[in-house]
């Protein structure tokens, strides 16, 4: 009975410590940080973040042949042969110390040197010795003597505040561990047995000595030939640790922060461009400072996958300040959102020609505007009565655009933008209102030219010859890491508010470039490379963007004060457009985008209108548009009008002597689009005036209105300032004719204010409440606008 007991309490016993064994090793074994690491996609370190305990341990990473050859014969020959631990060293030890009476030997072996390291703090004593092997047993079931390499090569300490063999090796040799020298590693191997000797200026001769026994020891073993041992031993040991790279401060930050610190990360950057792409930035710092500008970035894309090949987050420092930070130099720019300026203007563009609603050449009113209260400008100050589609994108035309987005609708386009990529759109259309598209939302470098990039994938959809091509997704946001490429999906294009012809058409108005208020600027960027580039500007000069694009790369430059002080004179067209031109000359030769022929059509255009003709129309071209072209409008501004026979003045059944009467189209904008539009083409033709006796029931016929008002437009509600005087102020109302020659009589509420000739403003003084403003001309044509003057307070709360 005695003896079932016993076996049943041994067998429990076993059964307790086998437990007790297994669940003995912590889990994970080391909890120290490790500092966040970035390389380069060739490998090369582009930055490093101290570990949150102020040491420089990089990451865990397999252990390098040579570094573990070296580690093995200096620290444990037996190491490929012993269960964790050794017992001929622990017999070899104990022989001599009791000889010696006092501890001169010890047994560890590197499996046990790894506890120790994972149990910090740990007295050196007869009882943690023991632990440690035990320890180091279990530890041997579970990863193997690779794995237990690896650990070693991870935590073990190499002087100063430097632990891990990765850390060690950029700090004292300014490469990664994989390609040591046969005497760097062996110096490596010796460290961390008494890392203090890796101190500049001391202990070198007795460094020097422990490296070459170690080289020699592996050349008697058959390590390496005679000649690398005799090459190892007269390289020189470094002066003193190597300061690790900074060529991307920021992009670390962004990993630590994003993803959480202690991950060695390979990213897609490319370490020349890389550091070509900051000196740019650098070149350009004094120049920016003079001016008060302090901050600028560039991202630069593989336009094709997505991928980031440059990312400098801010500006460096540079001269007597290199390695300093600027006045909000801290600040990563390229995940900042700031005001977007112009920079979506060609999608509202694309947007517009892929639900056919204009053409390229379709005529867009640019005329002085007051819509809900937004009067958009702009930046010249000028207007041009109406302005083909393509060239209001080209120039960057601020009212055409506001008008574009008002007949597109804000809520579509904001839908479109996000499906595009752009999350910092994250308000509602309301909010955001016609200011959208001139920079009242805010996007960051990184999202925009992603959409860049997405646009110019779009544009080359058909252009490599693909199963896929029409499901290939084309809009995906940029990627920094190596494995996570941007991946070609299999979902509904549809999905997606642009077509390739739709893009293709933004790029090419992108390359026509050609602004008056800069080009001077503009001709110095000759290059010979094709770039489709767009710049903006925000309210008040605080942002300066600037973005070019080809099939190979897409740059995205921002210039201004992280703090959002703006400066006069701070344009992208000024600071931003030379940096990224600049960076382009970095980048290999580059091609200009080929015609999406699947996705366009040749249809029959008015040559003045750029719309689909009317029967009207007397000079018809043929042009490539996108297939969504087919329901645009036909052309509304080319009419028939009936003339006298010497074509001196219209005429109408209801004239006398009209027995000849000649047919011919004309080509008649809206008063307000003609009275600017006919200041800078002078081949712009008026109508002819009414003949005397025809004027009598030629508003009857329907015949095209001569007048016109600029301000106040629609059903206006305006405010009239008070003055510094405390009296009313006076608004300026302002008309257009068609006949430069017409007096134009005004009149408010019935009473008489005066009259007008050649330019038509007229200052008044209206009471809060409803008026009806009435103009007369000469020829007895009246036009009859009827608008609101809000209270003081009533304009206060709006």
């Amino acid at each position: 009975m005695r003896r079932p007991r016993l076996r049943l309490g041994i067998l429990a016993a076993l059964f307790i410590l086998a437990v007790l064994f297994h669940r003995s090793l912590p889990d994970p074994l080391f909890r120290t940080p490790f500092s966040t690491v970035a390389l380069a996609r060739d490998g090369r370190l582009l930055g490093a973040k101290i570990a949150d305990d102020g040491q420089w341990r990089f990451p865990a990473a397999p252990c390098p042949a040579r570094f573990a050859v070296a580690a093995m014969a200096y620290e444990d020959r037996r190491f490929r042969r012993h269960p964790g631990v050794d017992p001929i060293a622990v017999i070899r030890a104990a022989v001599k110390n009791i000889r010696a009476r006092k501890v001169v030997s010890g047994a560890s072996t590197l499996t046990m040197q790894v506890i120790r390291l994972s149990r910090p703090g740990r007295s050196r004593s007869l009882a943690e010795k023991i632990a440690e092997a035990f320890l180091s047993l279990r530890l041997e079931m579970s990863l193997g003597k690779d794995g237990i390499l690896a650990l070693y090569a991870s935590h073990a300490p190499f002087g100063g505040n430097v632990v891990g063999l990765t850390a060690a090796s950029w700090r004292y040799f300014g490469r990664g561990p994989e390609s040591l020298s046969w005497g760097e590693a062996a110096l490596l191997a010796v460290l961390p047995n008494s890392p203090s000797l890796m101190h500049p200026g001391r202990n070198r001769d007795l460094l020097v000595r422990k490296r070459d026994r170690l080289l020699v020891r592996l050349w008697r073993d058959g390590k390496l030939d005679s000649l690398e041992c005799a090459l190892a031993r007269l390289e020189p040991l470094p002066d003193k640790p190597i300061v690790l790279p900074r060529l991307a401060p920021h992009l670390v930050e962004r990993l630590a922060t994003g993803s959480g610190p202690g991950t060695l990360w390979r990213t897609t950057v490319d370490a020349d461009l890389q550091a070509r792409a900051d000196e740019v930035l650098a070149r350009r710092r004094r120049e920016l400072e003079g001016a008060g500008i302090q901050n600028g970035a560039v991202l630069v894309l593989d336009t094709r996958t997505g991928a980031a090949l440059a990312y400098v987050g801010n500006m460096p420092g540079t001269g007597a300040q290199a390695g300093a930070e600027t006045a909000g130099g801290e600040v990563d720019i390229i995940s900042s959102p700031r005001s977007t300026g112009s920079l979506l203007k060609p999608f509202l563009y694309a947007s517009m020609l892929e639900a056919g609603e204009i053409l390229p050449g379709t005529l867009v009113p640019d005329i002085p505007s007051l819509i809900g209260g937004y009067a958009p400008e702009n930046f010249d100050r000028g207007y041009e009565g109406a302005v083909p589609a393509r060239m209001a994108l080209a120039r960057s035309l601020n009212v055409p655009a506001v008008r574009m987005l008002k007949d597109f609708g804000i809520d579509r386009f904001l839908h479109g933008l996000r499906a595009l990529g752009m999350t910092t759109a994250d308000r509602s259309a309301g909010d955001y209102g016609l200011t959208l598209v001139l920079g009242g939302a805010e996007g960051n470098l990184w999202e925009l030219t992603g959409m860049y990039a997405g646009l110019a994938r779009e544009a080359q959809r058909y252009a490599e010859p693909s199963p896929d091509a029409e499901t290939r997704r084309t809009f995906f946001p940029p990627h920094l890491l190596s494995d996570t490429p941007g991946k070609v999906q299999a979902i509904d294009p549809h999905a997606f508010p642009i077509g390739p012809a739709a893009a293709w058409f933004a790029l090419q108005a992108m390359a026509e470039v050609s602004r008056p208020d800069a080009e001077k600027s503009w001709r110095s960027f000759s290059s010979s490379r094709w770039v489709a580039w767009k710049t903006g500007t925000s309210f008040g000069f605080r942002d300066a963007w600037a973005v070019g694009v080809t099939p190979e790369y897409t740059v995205g430059v921002w210039i201004g004060n992280a703090s959002g002080q703006g400066r006069p004179g701070m344009t992208g067209i000024q600071v931003a457009a030379p940096v990224l031109f600049e960076t382009f000359n970095l980048l290999p030769s580059t091609t200009g985008f080929e015609k999406p022929m699947a996705s366009l059509l040749r249809i029959p255009v008015c040559r003045q209108s750029g719309m689909r003709p009317s029967p009207f129309c007397p000079a018809v071209d043929s042009a490539w548009v996108p297939a969504a072209g087919l329901r645009t409008a036909a052309c509304p501004y080319h009419r028939l009008v009936h003339l006298d026979p010497k074509g001196a003045y219209q005429v109408h059944d209801g004239c006398q002597n009209v027995a000849q009467m000649r047919h011919a189209a004309w080509f008649v904008l809206p008063p307000s689009q003609e009275w600017y539009y006919r200041q800078r083409h002078s081949d712009y033709l008026s109508l002819p005036p009414w003949r005397k006796d025809c004027e009598e029931g030629s508003l009857a016929l329907g015949r095209p209105r001569s007048m016109d008002l600029i301000y106040p437009r629609g059903t206006a509600k305006i405010y009239v300032p008070i003055d510094l005087d405390a009296r009313r102020g006076r608004t300026v109302f302002e008309a257009v004719h068609r006949d430069p020659a017409a007096t134009v009589f005004w009149h408010l509420d019935k009473e008489y204010l005066g009259m007008t000739r050649e330019f038509h403003k007229m200052e008044i003084d209206p009471a809060p409440g409803r008026h009806t403003l009435l103009l007369v001309d000469n020829r007895g044509e009246r036009l009859e606008h009827v608008f609101e003057v809000l209270a003081r307070d009533d304009a206060a709360g709006k």
